[in-house]
């Protein structure tokens, strides 16, 4: 009886709400949001669903307690400096959230979920104040804050989203071999549009083959900077 206390105690232990996080993100690193289920990380965890439930609740909401971890994270690693211009923080929160989807595939998909469903949580509330207060700080109009910053975000995940999606839908293919076959054939598809009909496409087909997705998105930061700035 002793032995299976302390065995207990020990398991209670090493099984803590945290860790149960962590392993959690790797399942979903490793195999997307399919990898993830009760089974695979009770498994993984050698425990009982009871526990799982018992720490952090459902599925759907260890989803959203693994996206807010990560997100969370991410921002802390770029904190705010003092020194920054408003346009220089707002790229940084901007690169910082371009990076953490570049590193968790599953994150695209979850993190528009909890800006949608949940505006009260911790994600959405976290991204909107350290963009909102840059663009208060470029001088907007108090009037106008929720539109310039809604914009900003949803600009951010729209992209980033949109990167996510084509770097995950291979499998035994690594994300940069995918990329280029997938933008190589785009471009030899653009190219061979007849100029007439497409100036537009035919002109721009090698510009997106070659292309850096970190820099286009910067670029997409900066042109929607310079429209914020314009309400002023």
């Amino acid at each position: 009886m002793a032995t299976r206390a302390r065995r207990a105690q020990r398991r209670n232990q090493v099984l803590s709400r945290d860790h149960i996080i962590d392993t959690a993100v790797e399942l979903l690193d490793a195999g997307g949001e399919g990898a993830l289920t009760v089974r695979a990380l009770t498994e993984r965890l050698a425990t009982g669903a009871g526990a799982i439930y018992y720490h952090v609740g459902t599925r759907d909401e260890l989803l959203d307690t693994a996206t807010e971890t990560v997100i969370t994270a991410a921002l802390a690693a770029a904190p705010a400096q003092a020194s920054a211009t408003p346009a220089e923080e707002i790229r940084v929160v901007a690169l910082a959230l371009f990076d953490a989807i570049a590193d968790h595939q599953w994150l695209a998909t979850r993190l528009t979920l909890q800006i949608i469903r949940n505006p009260m949580g911790a994600v959405t509330v976290g991204i909107y104040e350290r963009v909102g207060r840059q663009v208060g700080a470029l001088g907007v109009p108090q009037g106008v804050w929720f539109d310039a910053a809604s914009t900003l975000v949803h600009y951010i995940l729209g992209a980033v989203s949109q990167n996510a999606r084509i770097d995950g839908d291979t499998s035994g293919v690594t994300p940069d071999a995918d990329r280029e076959e997938f933008l190589d054939a785009a471009s030899t598809a653009w190219q061979e549009l007849d100029p007439d009909d497409y100036p537009f496409m035919h002109a721009i087909a090698v510009q997106m083959r070659e292309h850096d997705d970190r820099e286009q998105f910067l670029t997409g930061i900066a042109v929607v900077l310079d429209g914020i700035t314009s309400l002023r």
